[in-house]
């Protein structure tokens, strides 16, 4: 497939990993924030084949593992009414909630549906016009387009048995958040490019120029991530903090404003709380006042909900970068894909499951991308003028 075996190439893999070692002269540390870009750095070894001391933290990429366990319990609490059809992507049915998750409702009678589509629970709402179907609308602002679009075909036919349980994210309040905090550590940013396919690259200026960091684009290949960290650490080592498209082959600054105007149709930004992380204000997406009886949570009235997060768990560490799934006592342990404690362990894009799936800490041996003593690297594929895919 054009733009995928180019971008897995060993031999230009090893030459930027090269041109990194050459580059750098200092330690750095780097956060992406996306779970398949993470799941691509641990998998391919890129991590471990950085120069000692350049060091990639895995932020709060994942919009499962962020999903706020209030959240969770809400869909538990709507999905078990026996006159609910509840609809989810695949990867939240084994999210834990504070006592269940939805697959064990499932297996219980409830009538819990794998949907590849939010208008799939639409057609599935109007086929069973006696009954109230929900959709868990999860997601970074890559999802919310077609989530938008849905609500609004709903509200153009009157399907009046259709809601959703928003739990929208935006990415660029978290990264404000993350280096607004005490503990933070990030001195530069590798963007996700999915996310600035939608939205552009605009809202990310601001927060490079005022705190100085340098944010990339990047794509998910390996060498869009070799590529995306080559260019943080040459802006880090040359006092430069802007925001550079590694990924001009998808992105471009300004997004696409055809879905960019669905979203902001239905959906108004409100302040929204991350699973381990908090609230963060104006860090979520809800629906506007026109759109309101779509509503999961008023329609079902679920909105007081208490929960009780697995006291070994230590996602919220996990996803803010101030710990490793290493540093947590019950990975590999009471905590595995099988049977999961939290969210990053559960979720196609979680960084728990990352290492896991990786054998990181589980006495499997494996070999980094090796260090080719190259002066200059060799040039990538073409990656198309500035915005042209």
């Amino acid at each position: 497939m054009k733009y995928l075996d180019e971008y897995r190439d060993p031999v230009l893999a090893r030459k930027l990993v090269a041109e990194i070692h050459r580059v750098v002269t200092r330690p750095w540390t780097l956060m992406e924030v996306c779970g398949g870009q993470t799941h691509t750095i641990v998998k391919q070894g890129i991590d471990e084949a950085l120069p000692a001391g350049v060091r990639m933290i895995h932020g709060p990429g994942c919009p499962v593992c962020v999903t706020p366990l209030e959240q969770v319990d809400k869909a538990l609490a709507i999905a078990v009414r026996p006159d609910v059809v509840f609809t989810s992507y695949g990867d939240m049915l084994r999210v834990p909630g504070s006592t269940t998750d939805l697959l064990a409702l499932k297996a219980r009678g409830a009538d819990v549906r794998i949907v590849y589509s939010p208008l799939d629970a639409l057609r599935i709402a109007v086929a069973n016009p006696d009954r109230q179907v929900v959709f868990f609308a999860v997601g970074f602002e890559t999802t919310a387009p077609a989530n938008a679009m849905a609500v609004a075909e709903a509200a153009r036919r009157g399907v009046d048995n259709f809601s959703v349980l928003v739990s929208h994210v935006l990415v660029p309040p978290a990264m404000t958040a993350l280096l607004e905090s005490p503990n933070n550590q990030v001195q530069a940013f590798l963007a996700a490019g999915h996310v600035c396919a939608v939205m552009g690259w605009t809202e990310y200026e601001p927060i490079a120029a005022r705190y100085h960091v340098p944010i990339i684009v990047t794509g998910f290949e390996p060498l869009d991530l070799l590529e995306g960290i080559l260019m943080a650490v040459r802006q880090l080592e040359e006092g430069r903090a802007e925001v550079e498209n590694q990924y001009a082959r998808a992105v471009r600054r300004e997004g696409v404003p055809l879905a960019q105007r669905q979203i902001f149709e239905v959906f108004e930004v409100g302040e929204r709380k991350w699973r381990g992380v908090g609230e963060i204000p104006r860090s979520g997406y809800r629906l506007r006042d026109p759109y309101a009886r779509f509503d999961a949570e008023r329609r079902f009235d679920v909105g007081e909900i208490r929960t009780n997060e697995h006291p070994a768990c230590v996602a919220g560490a996990i996803l803010t970068g101030e710990k490793v799934p290493l540093d947590c006592t019950a990975y590999g342990t009471l905590c595995s894909p099988q049977r999961p404690l939290g969210a990053p362990m559960v979720s196609s894009e979680g960084t728990c499951a990352a290492f896991y799936a990786a054998g990181r800490g589980l006495g499997v041996t494996r070999t980094p991308l090796p260090v080719t003593p190259l002066v200059q690297v060799a040039s990538l594929p073409a990656r198309g003028a500035e915005g042209t895919p």
